[in-house]
């Protein structure tokens, strides 16, 4: 799983250092059109990173979860309360990047 996200992390490291200064070489009077182009990146960033960091994490916490209940099914109580409470905290986490998202957007 580590090599896995090693290689697709420098995949992805070579793709920006490919990119980005193609992205960057503009003509002498585009700063107005450039701001508003790194804004749109920054918000599709700021939904981006922590749509992935939650679908990681609740998957993780649900697995952890069901594990939990699979070697003790009598609790499953007491494991599925903490684990809601842990999804709701972990989706709050992605809607506020969502916030985050909008409000960078309104810039635009």
């Amino acid at each position: 799983m580590l090599k896995k996200f090693a290689v697709c992390f420098t995949l992805m490291m070579l793709l920006m250092l490919i990119v980005v200064p193609m992205a960057l070489a503009s003509e002498g009077g585009e700063s107005a059109g450039s701001l508003s182009a790194w804004l749109a990146a920054a918000s599709a960033f700021a939904i981006a990173i922590p749509a992935f960091g939650g679908a990681i994490g609740q998957s993780r916490a649900i697995s952890a979860a069901l594990e939990g209940i699979a070697r003790n099914p009598s609790a499953s109580g007491k494991i599925q309360t903490p684990m809601i409470i842990g999804l709701a905290l972990i989706e709050s986490l992605v809607l506020y990047g969502l916030v985050i998202a909008y409000l960078l957007q309104s810039k635009i």
